[in-house]
């Protein structure tokens, strides 16, 4: 005899029901969780390549954290930045476009410079965002925002003397920043650490008004005189960045959706304040000791994701903006026997490689391999392709322009299947190199930047007008062939002007780049024309 429904009945049946759907809704939330990996995206600031003791086995700096991080993951030997400067990297990590063919055709920007990238622009965080990712950005964001005002569109000045801070109303919040590009949370300054006003901004608003003007002439803790908030202490950023970023990744452990953290490090760039616990613990001078204390947080953020139960889930990407600049001492830590660019040319700012070659280590346990390593060249603009790649997402053809995913190295350091067969990088000048393969052609007859020859210096007169270097054979590019191979370097020629014309380097439609085309632009497709007429 069947059993008759009652009301009692028909209760516990829906309430069984609700506890299974509940169940199988909690069971595919954790499988999605297992399926789309966290990203923690570490970026140094004026970090060297030779400062990694896994990159410069005879370094003098003690890195045993980051180290590690490179045993347990992927080094890429051939990693680049699109720029030797920190604003138009950033620019370039963040939405897979060369930088230059953004506004900003040379230099930086400042602590009051405008959005630089339009909220229409997909960018890494408004990618993952679309795809169930809560995304953070933590740190030192030199892309420019909109400071509130007090009156008119106008700071005053652009960011480099006191009175320029006059007009910005600091108890409004600002527009166009981080959270307007995809970031679901943000916390961070402006500019560099050296660069006022010194006020942190937590999703779109800032924590405290001014109520100081402080600076500093230290030889290595210098920052310019600016307007300062009581809650911002220069010597405490960088330990307090990492706490923010620790305190983050504990919380969004106990959720379900992955998470996408950029924790963009104003360190070791000036000022160079290594807190007391790290003074003279490297035997150098004070920024190999801020170096080892990025180090020892470095540690402790692996710890964290350990401890969060989260570590084999998650992707550590670790590298810099640019090279090592030459306000950490060259002369002193030289004279101890450290190089912060390793074998290489150059330093921070310059189209040598000491510019724009950077360590590079990503740790995914499980896919790659423990202690692997990819001699391939890489660009930090790959992280969108990459990203996209993750989550199985197609880029449209206005996105990362310049990005290819990495994602088939990690499986196989020597992979066919990652496309990318040039590599542009760009100076503070708003020089050109390219590379490709072995060769690296550079369109200016210096540095580019401020290492000797400096460019429009008696140095570079009589130079050839552009240099080209086989690194396979000459890393530190000493022996410019320019003059002696001709057909390689109207190859180059050739092929650079192309790739500014087409507005991307990935394949796909011709896009545009973004006005005013910089004077080296334009030298470059006159260059084009001459050589294909």
């Amino acid at each position: 005899m069947g059993k008759i429904l009652t009301i009692k009945n028909i209760s516990w049946l829906v309430f069984s029901a609700l506890i299974i759907c509940s169940c199988g809704d909690r069971q595919k939330k954790i499988e999605k969780k297992e399926e789309l990996p966290n990203i923690v995206y570490v970026l140094a600031d004026d970090l060297g390549i030779g400062d990694i003791h896994a990159f410069n086995p005879d370094g003098k700096i003690n890195t045993p954290n980051i180290d590690k991080l490179a045993q347990e993951g992927m080094r890429f030997t051939d990693a680049h930045t699109s720029s030797a400067v920190c604003s138009p990297t950033r620019y370039g990590i963040l939405t897979g476009r060369y930088n230059w063919r953004s506004p900003l055709k040379s230099g930086v920007l400042t602590g009051v410079s405008k959005a630089l990238i339009p909220e229409s622009r997909t960018t890494v965080a408004s990618l993952l965002k679309k795809s169930g990712y809560h995304t953070a950005f933590i740190g030192k964001w030199h892309l420019g925002w909109n400071w509130a005002l007090k009156q008119g569109d106008s700071v005053g000045g652009t960011g480099w003397n006191p009175t320029d801070y006059v007009n910005i109303d600091f108890s409004k919040p600002i527009t166009h920043g981080p959270n307007d590009l995809g970031f679901n949370y943000s916390y961070g300054f402006s500019g560099s650490l050296d660069m006022a006003p010194y006020v942190y901004v937590e999703n779109s608003m800032p924590t405290m008004v001014p109520d100081s003007v402080t600076g500093s002439t230290d030889k290595y803790g210098w920052w310019r005189e600016g307007p300062t908030a009581s809650d911002f202490v220069h010597e405490q950023v960088t330990p307090h960045l990492f706490l923010k970023a620790m305190k983050y990744i504990k919380e969004k452990s106990q959720e379900s959706a992955p998470f996408f953290l950029y924790l963009a490090l104003p360190s070791p760039h000036t000022p160079i304040l290594p807190t007391p616990e790290w003074q003279g613990k490297s035997d150098l001078n004070p920024y190999g000791d801020f170096v080892m204390e990025i180090d020892g947080y470095m540690g402790q953020l692996q710890k964290t994701l350990v401890e969060a139960g989260i570590e084999r889930n998650t992707i550590v990407i670790f590298t810099s903006d640019n090279g090592c600049s030459p306000q950490a001492d060259y002369k002193v830590l030289g004279e101890k026997g450290h190089r912060p660019s390793s074998i290489y040319r150059g330093h921070k700012a310059d189209i040598f490689e000491g510019g724009h070659r950077e360590p590079f280590i990503v740790r995914w346990p499980g896919k790659i391999r423990p202690g692997s390593t990819s001699d391939k060249t890489i660009c930090t603009t790959d992280l969108m392709a990459t990203c996209a790649d993750i989550v199985n997402t197609k880029l449209a053809d206005d996105e990362g322009e310049d990005s290819y995913s990495m994602l088939p190295l990690f499986t196989d350091p020597n992979s066919m299947d990652y496309k990318r067969q040039t590599t542009v990088h760009h100076s503070i000048n708003g020089s050109f190199a390219l590379r490709k393969g072995r060769w690296k052609m550079i369109f200016c007859p210096g540095s580019g930047g401020w290492s000797d020859p400096k460019p429009d210096s008696e140095e570079v007169v009589g130079l050839p007008e552009y240099q080209l270097y086989d690194l396979s054979k000459d890393p530190s590019e000493g022996s410019n062939l320019y003059r002696d191979k001709p057909d390689i370097a109207e190859e180059m020629e050739v092929m650079m002007a192309s790739l500014i014309q087409k507005g991307r380097s990935t394949p796909g439609p011709i896009q545009k780049n973004d006005p005013p085309l910089g004077d080296k632009e334009w030298e470059q497709i006159a260059i084009f024309s001459e050589l294909v007429n």
